[in-house]
């Protein structure tokens, strides 16, 4: 099996996150700069397998795209025009930037650590691969109770 590979992707920074080989555990990668995102995919992929890019939707209450989506499109166009045979998913992104705060809290980091916006974006990166790993599960669990 190959890895999955999830991008917050910002105006300014993106997390990247990534599961093991088998898929089973979603682990934090790194932060880069949004500018940089295209060039760290592609060199990443020259010494890792990934199956399948997940990207973070962003979306408002309501369910529309929100504001940060023009400048999100350009950048998944470029990766799909580069990388036409990867599979790559757009996943909604709603609250994992809180999510990836009250993370932070509960695991006990400071409030100097908190505030570090690059740590933050490798956490909602990790978070939105594992709700995407889990949502994956969920329905093929409930595939295969219909199918029985």
């Amino acid at each position: 099996m190959a890895r999955i590979m999830a991008i917050d992707l910002g105006r300014k920074r993106s997390g990247i996150a990534v599961t093991d080989p088998l898929q089973i555990i979603a682990n934090g990668l790194t932060t880069v700069e949004s500018h940089k995102l295209v060039d760290f995919v592609l060199d990443y992929l020259k010494t890792e397998e990934v199956e399948q890019i997940v990207i973070g939707e962003p979306k408002d209450m309501k369910n529309n795209p929100s504001d940060c989506s023009k400048y999100i499109e350009p950048i998944v166009n470029r990766l799909k025009k580069l990388l036409p045979d990867m599979k790559i998913v757009r996943y909604d992104e709603r609250f994992t930037s809180v999510m990836a705060h009250q993370t932070m809290i509960d695991a006990g980091l400071s409030k100097s650590k908190r505030q570090d916006k690059e740590l933050v974006d490798t956490i909602a990166a990790t978070i939105i691969l594992q709700s995407f790993m889990e949502s994956k599960n969920n329905s093929t669990n409930q595939q295969s109770t219909i199918q029985q």
